[in-house]
């Protein structure tokens, strides 16, 4: 068929992109409901304000969810920047907006006081916080959050070492109904993985208060069904702590906790009834990482960290 000049492939172009344009709006949210958080934030946004109307309806923002994004790619010296974080900021703080109320769960890194103090104000239906690596997140957006956001089943903050038992004190009194908390520190037996990437005074700032912690997750979090404390510096006191005050624990993650040894794991949880999976510290410790005073001699050294004790 031949076309006239100023019609033809251009016209019916413009009658395709005319009918997208024109969808209704529960067509539009039937179609943008199957795209993933990450998908309409780098497409379907752009395409023409009526699509960007359906993107900020509050029906599809009751989850922020990056940590996908941040789980497939390699982690870069960008994402430990300022301007980084307030991208970050930014989008939570325009999802938050959107759900109108409706927002359950954000999983993000590199997020700070900023956005999480409004979500606590304006996300009284969070049940799932996942905020790893976010070294501006503090004690003071947490206690927002213990307050205002008392549905809460779900907690990770992995990494952010601005983030004190204080808060964790708070959590447990103000959210009965916590299920799983991470509360994972790096690899400081072998930083190499991080060293480049992450700022030398964050990794140097690795929490010491082990046993606190333990204490207080012991005392305020009974209810918990799972916990992840990797690298912690806590000891066989503060796990039996913890075993003690926390019998419905079901799963239980010490990888890299060099302070215990396999019997003191054994002691502490054989009263766990409800127990399923134990990650043992299973790993070898270099000499070179303790001071040999601490422990007496070699022979009392070697006892807590041969290789073999740690085998499961």
């Amino acid at each position: 068929m031949e076309c006239k000049e100023g019609t033809g492939e251009t016209d019916a172009e413009s009658v395709l992109i005319s009918d997208w344009a024109e969808l209704t709006h529960e067509c539009l949210l039937n179609i943008l409901s199957r795209f993933t958080f990450e998908q309409r934030w780098t497409g379907p946004m752009f395409v023409c304000k009526p699509w960007l109307n359906a993107c900020k309806d509050p029906s599809l923002n009751s989850v922020f969810d990056l940590e996908t994004r941040f789980d497939s790619s390699s982690e870069s010296t960008r994402w430990w920047t300022p301007e980084f974080e307030r991208r970050i900021d930014s989008m939570l703080r325009s999802v938050i907006t959107w759900s109108n109320g409706n927002l359950t769960q954000i999983l993000t890194r590199h997020c700070s006081d900023l956005s999480l103090n409004f979500a606590a104000q304006r996300c009284p239906n969070l049940q799932v916080l996942s905020i790893k690596s976010s070294p501006r997140v503090t004690d003071a957006s947490m206690a927002q959050i213990a307050y205002h956001c008392r549905n809460l089943k779900q907690l990770d903050i992995s990494y952010c070492y601005e983030i004190s038992h204080e808060s964790l004190s708070l959590i447990g009194r103000n959210c009965p109904n916590l299920k799983i908390l991470k509360r994972n520190l790096m690899n400081w037996l072998d930083p190499s993985q991080h060293v480049g990437i992450v700022p030398d005074e964050y990794l140097n700032a690795c929490p010491q208060d082990g046993d606190t912690e333990a204490a207080v997750i012991a005392k305020f979090m009974p209810q918990l069904e799972h916990l992840e404390i990797r690298f912690s510096k806590l000891s066989a006191k503060g796990l039996g702590s913890i075993c003690e005050g926390c019998s419905q624990l079901e799963h239980l993650d010490l990888s890299g906790c060099a302070n215990l040894t396999s019997r003191d794991i054994l002691n502490a949880t054989s009263n766990l009834k409800d127990l399923k999976e134990v990650k043992k510290p299973n790993f070898y410790i270099p000499r070179s990482v303790f001071h040999t005073e601490r422990y007496g001699h070699w022979r009392l050294y070697d006892e807590r960290f041969q290789t073999d004790v740690f085998r499961i």
